[in-house]
């Protein structure tokens, strides 16, 4: 049965079930967040199928149609009349209490499930409804930033998400020059790392025999993509992001590379941040891309480091206990400088010092939870990935230089070391480092720090210097992402 075979379906029960409404009792219309709120406990306390999706897709168009605070409004209605019946769930707890037999069990975590869940399941009945639904997350994650209330609606929609786009729900697709025009113009516009300007520089990137673009999709976001990845091959790993890029590169035969270079990752949907499936991306595209072109053999990403510029500049301020030495202080006041890249300043101890305040940022840097600051190194690093290597200047773009002054970074995933890196991750927050990153914390100023720290930062005994590093999420949509 195809997807629009399906959607044609629950387009047809919800004609019918209109018509069973107006039979019933009238049209359905909400004109307000009240009258959208009456229809959420039509929908809740009717059993018919038909009338069901007619009401959802009633609520659904009703809820669009609303102005901004109107649907703040419907939202905050979700918190105060559809969260639990706790008269249930104190008779669920006192059963409980009494007897704690499976039975009492199950229903207590009935009794515990907010009345929302139930509800955004039934609007997810209605044509269209899982779009409809992201979108209103969407909405309901803009409204959070200024109003906390509204967290527990938002767990729901995570929980509930979290199970409908579940990895293994979705569709791997490579993207390529005979992608129907209207997906290829949406790889256009979400392209969050490297902007992609027009449509000649689009075909640049997937067209040519090095290169190739793979998306997650959902069956019922048929031509939405949830998140891609664009690939270089290449037979070395890059430390620029212009060696990739460059309009004037000579392609490679895919037969001939053996390094896969993820170089960016975008998130599409932000009505889906905080649901993860760009580990599963990864994965899944490397081991496509092992079936596809056994030779090759090194997997890196080419990375940004979307935090490191405020981060140093935060650092600098600093009077006492920075990661810095005198020397690096003094060799980074250039940066000070608005034109500083154009500046007559000896290159080679800028870079020394941003290596080593790179090192510091990766390594020993942590936020109060104690995961590392970089959003794009915890995405990787809790994949399994191998911090391997710091690159400057590898992007000189005026985002790559605002963000984090041109430097970019190299992870690599070594198939056979995945697991045990994502453990030592997730477990103890230990970043897995090369030697020769870790070299640039040892030859800085802060040799206490290093000593004092350094136990925290695993090395593999197979480590080795000069492997790749990757992409970018955006920071609102996946951590890391």
């Amino acid at each position: 049965m195809s997807d629009t075979f399906f959607g044609d379906l629950l387009a047809s029960i919800a004609d019918r079930g209109r018509s069973l409404l107006r039979r019933g009792r009238g049209a359905q219309r909400a004109e307000s967040e009240s009258d959208l709120a009456g229809l959420c406990e039509a929908l809740l306390s009717g059993r018919g199928e038909a009338s069901g999706v007619a009401l959802a897709s009633a609520i659904l168009a009703g809820y669009e149609m609303l102005g901004t605070e109107a649907r703040r409004a419907f939202l905050h209605r979700l918190v105060d009349e559809f969260g639990y019946d706790h008269e249930r769930l104190m008779v669920a707890i006192d059963a409980y209490r009494a007897a704690p037999t499976s039975k009492a069990v199950l229903d207590l975590h009935s009794a515990a499930e907010p009345r929302r869940q139930e509800l955004i399941r039934r609007l997810n009945s209605a044509p269209g409804g899982t779009a409809a639904l992201v979108r209103m997350r969407e909405e309901l994650l803009r409204a959070l930033k200024e109003d906390r209330e509204l967290e527990g609606v938002d767990k729901d929609f995570t929980h509930l998400f979290s199970s409908w786009f579940n990895p293994g729900f979705l569709v791997l697709r490579p993207i390529d020059w005979s992608t129907p025009a209207n997906i290829l113009e949406k790889i256009i516009r979400y392209e969050a790392v490297h902007e992609i300007g027009t449509w000649e520089d689009l075909r640049d990137r997937l067209e040519p025999p090095d290169r190739r673009c793979f998306a997650f999709f959902h069956p019922q976001l048929i031509d939405e993509p949830l998140i891609f990845v664009e690939v270089a091959l290449t037979i070395s790993v890059p430390g620029t992001i212009g060696e990739l890029l460059a309009e004037d590169r000579v392609p490679i035969p895919a037969s001939e590379a053996n390094t896969a270079v993820f170089y960016s990752i975008s998130n599409c949907q932000d009505g889906l941040r905080g649901i993860s499936f760009g580990n599963f991306l990864i994965k899944q595209v490397v081991e496509k891309l092992k079936r596809d072109l056994p030779r090759l053999s090194t997997f890196v990403t080419l990375s940004p480091a979307p935090g490191f510029a405020r981060w140093l500049a935060e650092e600098r301020k600093r009077e006492d206990g920075s990661g810095l030495s005198e020397s690096e202080h003094a060799a980074l006041a250039v940066l000070d400088n608005e034109d500083w890249l154009r500046a007559d300043f000896p290159a080679d101890t800028l870079r020394e010092a941003l290596l080593a305040a790179a090192a510091h940022y990766f390594l020993e840097a942590r936020s109060p939870s104690g995961r590392p600051l970089d959003p794009v190194a915890r995405f990787h690093l809790g994949n399994g990935a191998r911090l391997e290597r710091l690159n400057w200047p590898g992007d000189t773009s005026e985002r790559g230089l605002r963000e984090a002054h041109g430097l970019m970074v190299n992870y690599l995933y070594k198939l056979d070391d995945i697991e045990t890196n994502h453990e030592a991750f997730v477990t103890r927050n230990e970043v897995v480092a090369s030697h020769q990153v870790r070299r640039h914390l040892r030859k800085s100023g802060n040799g206490k720090a290093s000593a004092r720290r350094g136990a925290q930062h695993r090395v593999p005994a197979n480590a080795s210097a000069g492997q790749g590093d990757e992409t970018h999420l955006k920071e609102n949509t996946q951590e890391g992402a």
